[in-house]
């Protein structure tokens, strides 16, 4: 079996996000990147099939230069090899679109993804690639097992969760509970000097299209000062939940 492990590179959750001076764009300056957390998910679940059924796992990312390093770690963690598409993604269907494509040539029996990457938590590269390429799609499974030709996905719905069967090839969008947290795999030192001369593909794109552009970006505003009201204070509090915090 072969399974094709989407991951973007991603700010670190604890870096300071900041935009550029005229708000045009993301500023990268300082920020320590990461895997994708919901796609490292997929990562271990791709590693776990792996050692069971005997998978090879190859990890594809689209961007620039800068992402190898996140590209080694996943090699380090367990995958075989990895494609970087060298293109630096501009909205979710370019970035789709050169998966679907590296997918389409590769002959990938399982495509596993994070349901959203936890930059702009677009949440819609997974369904893209399914329906570029034309196969059966998941979305926010926490379970997943496979047997033969045919995976069980276990996902969650509005009160519960619902469990169906696809045939393969799949693609199934993962989040918290693929895998237990703490089957999370950290590299140990074999993992990463063996990540060193693993095979790292770089592909240039199929194409330059781009559907849907940023104008700007603003930050959250920051915080107001806490208020404290005494508890025998009532009509003071409620004055300040209906003229300031405007929520009665």
């Amino acid at each position: 079996m072969k399974i094709l492990v989407c991951i973007s590179s991603v700010p670190d959750t604890t870096s300071k996000i900041n935009f550029t001076a005229d708000k045009s764009a993301f500023d990268k300056n300082g920020i320590q990147w990461v895997i994708n957390p919901l796609d490292e998910f997929a990562l271990t679940k791709a590693v776990k099939l792996q050692e069971s059924q005997g998978a090879t796992v190859t990890v594809i990312n689209v961007g620039d230069a800068t992402t190898e390093p996140v590209i080694r770690k996943a090699l380090a963690i367990g995958a075989n090899d990895a494609v970087r598409v060298n293109l630096d993604p501009k909205d979710s269907y370019s970035t789709a679109k050169e998966i679907a494509a590296v997918a389409q040539n590769g002959g990938y029996d399982l495509i596993l993804c994070g349901k959203e990457s936890i930059d702009y938590n677009g949440g819609s590269v997974p369904g893209m690639v399914a329906q570029l390429l034309g196969k059966p799609f998941v979305n926010a499974s926490v379970g997943l097992d496979v047997n033969g030709s045919e995976a069980t996905a276990v996902r969650e719905i509005e009160g519960g969760k619902e469990t169906i069967s696809v045939k393969l090839p799949a693609v199934i969008a993962g989040q918290k509970g693929l895998v237990d947290e703490k089957d999370l795999i950290i590299p140990n030192m074999r993992g990463i000097m063996s990540a060193r001369t693993k095979p790292l593909q770089v592909v240039e794109p199929t194409s330059s299209e781009v559907k849907v552009q940023g104008v700007s970006y603003d930050s959250v505003p920051p915080r107001a000062a806490v208020k404290l009201v005494s508890p025998d204070n009532l009509d003071e509090l409620v004055r300040l939940l209906h003229e300031e915090a405007k929520v009665i």
